[in-house]
């Protein structure tokens, strides 16, 4: 067998469908209340799955899908997602996956500068992709999944089951993914075949996966972190995957625990949505034994979780363009949950001050991360060659993130660098802000965002959500900053609202915070 850094994904589901051949790959459940469809629940071994992909490969080439093709999934969590894209990797195609959430105004441009032939979605999307249809030159059909009494299993059944040949190499793009979008347009990370072996090999051996693991699998599949860290980890070990059509925080633990999940992936955000459900002493009985996320948790919030659920916890870092967590925390040394670990993978991670000079351990900088482009990071931005030049340079990928790392080893996210605001001649971290307000107990979660002043060049306001029931007014959660920040570090107001803007994956969208605040004051 080839080293698995030279395999294409086609190559390693073959070879465990031989190997693995009736061991259950994928369960699928799709959980009441979908607006999909009635309760559902299905699973196929490695060889069945390794079958239909052929069958999909057949289906999308009788559709006149070619090698470099570019395909559009606009999907929600289901096993549609997984075939296609892994039979699009198997004819050399290209995978573009997009949130189902877009508007039609994003979906224009996506579809449009990744030149997306094909766009696979579900009936609830269909106003949005009609809306595309016009005004995106290259995409040539829509075609629905869920489509009654034609759906796409249903239409992939005719089609041969026998072996396809797979034209990829392990150095070929296999997707582009496109960044959230939490600043301006997103920019397509064109990913090998390579780069989702070396995401999925970087976890694994993290946190020493087995094939008896099953992953919990609740984020959206669209994103980097359910297909790199959970998918791809869990193929390179012949382990298993039980995909939830959505996340669902009331359910979450029952449905973990009715699967047997051994190993899950979660954002702060999800998680702090579980940690404001009602306790439930069943809670504590789950198979879970790795629990990495990202985005930090309070440390009373670290706490709650482990005296309610005693799931280990491990927070990482890693980004789209980064493709594996170049930081995590260790899985067999001690843990520390408010840092996002050490380096992992045989990443070379530095951090750099803005003359590109190493800094001292305790003081800020830039994360930069040492790898090969198309292997261990992006190959690159896509049509974008004045972006990917910024970013990848001299080896390194050039991240835009602040941290500081102490004398253990261990790094501290500090903030976006494009997150810094300029007060009075003051650098202040919105990170470190919204740390301390974090702390208050009336306040659930926090954005603290920089608006324009005209005497100090920017003043902080800090946008809060307050926990349920829970009532602090602003100038007590002022106070209550100024006695733990430096004077020029404390928000000027304190604004509260119901629920921020995110991003699929729990991101707080603070630009968009930003321009409403800015366009309020300015009506």
């Amino acid at each position: 067998m080839n080293p698995p850094s030279l395999l294409t994904l086609s190559q390693l589901l073959t070879t465990n469908a031989d190997r693995y051949g009736d061991r259950i790959f994928l369960t699928f459940e799709r959980q009441a209340d979908s607006k999909e469809g009635p309760p559902y629940e299905a699973s196929w071994t490695y060889r069945e799955f390794d079958q239909q992909v052929n069958q999909v490969c057949r289906y999308l080439t009788d559709l006149g899908v070619y090698k470099g093709d570019v395909i559009n999934l606009h999907l929600p969590n289901c096993p549609e997602f997984l075939l296609l894209w892994f039979a699009i990797a198997r004819i050399g195609a290209v995978m573009m996956p997009t949130n189902v959430l877009a508007s039609a105004l994003e979906m224009v441009y996506l579809l449009d500068h990744s030149g997306a032939k094909l766009s696979f979605t579900v009936q609830s999307c269909e106003k949005t992709l009609a809306n595309c249809a016009g005004d995106s030159p290259s995409l040539q059909q829509v075609i629905y999944c869920d489509q009654k009494d034609v759906g796409f299993l249903k239409a992939i059944q005719h089609f041969s089951k026998d072996s396809f040949t797979c034209p990829a190499s392990s150095r070929g793009l296999m997707a582009i993914m496109y960044t959230s979008g939490t600043t301006s347009k997103p920019k397509g990370v064109m990913v090998t075949h390579a780069n989702y072996i070396q995401a999925g090999a970087t976890v694994a051996d993290a946190i020493s996966l087995t094939r008896a693991d099953r992953h919990f699998v609740v984020l959206p599949l669209f994103h980097g972190n359910a297909q790199y860290y959970s998918v791809m980890s869990a193929m390179l070990r012949g382990a298993s995957v039980a995909l939830m059509d959505r996340f669902s925080a009331s359910r979450y633990f029952n449905r973990c625990r009715y699967h047997q999940c051994t190993v899950a992936s979660l954002f702060a955000a999800p998680m702090r949505m579980i940690l404001a459900q009602p306790e439930n002493a069943a809670d504590l009985d789950n198979d879970l034994r790795a629990v990495i996320f990202a985005q930090s948790l309070s440390e009373q919030q670290l706490h709650e979780w482990e005296r309610r659920f005693a799931a280990p916890l491990g927070q990482l870092w890693g980004m789209t363009e980064t493709m594996g967590p170049p930081l995590m925390n260790p899985w067999h040394g001690e843990r520390r949950n408010q840092t996002i670990g050490k380096t992992a993978g045989g990443y070379n991670v530095q951090l750099v001050d803005a003359l590109n000079n190493p800094v001292a351990a305790g003081q800020q900088g830039e994360i930069i991360v040492e790898g090969i482009p198309g292997e261990t990071i992006m190959l690159g931005y896509f049509k974008n060659p004045k972006a990917t030049e910024e970013t990848i340079r001299g080896g390194w990928l050039y991240t835009g993130d602040n941290a500081l790392v102490d004398e253990s080893g261990y790094f501290v996210f500090v903030d976006r660098i494009k997150d810094m605001i300029k007060r009075s001649g003051e650098n202040v971290s919105a990170g470190e802000v919204e740390s301390v307000i974090q702390q208050h107990p009336a306040v659930f979660e926090s954005a603290v965002v920089g608006l324009p002043d005209d005497v100090r060049d920017e003043k902080i306001v800090g946008v809060v959500v307050l926990k349920e029931s829970k009532t602090v007014s602003a100038a007590d959660l002022i106070a209550f900053c100024a006695e733990r920040l430096a004077s020029f570090r404390v928000p000027e107001e304190i604004i509260f609202q119901k629920e921020l803007p995110k991003t699929s994956v729990g991101k707080i969208q603070k630009h968009l915070i930003r321009s409403a605040l800015i366009g309020a004051n300015l009506s």
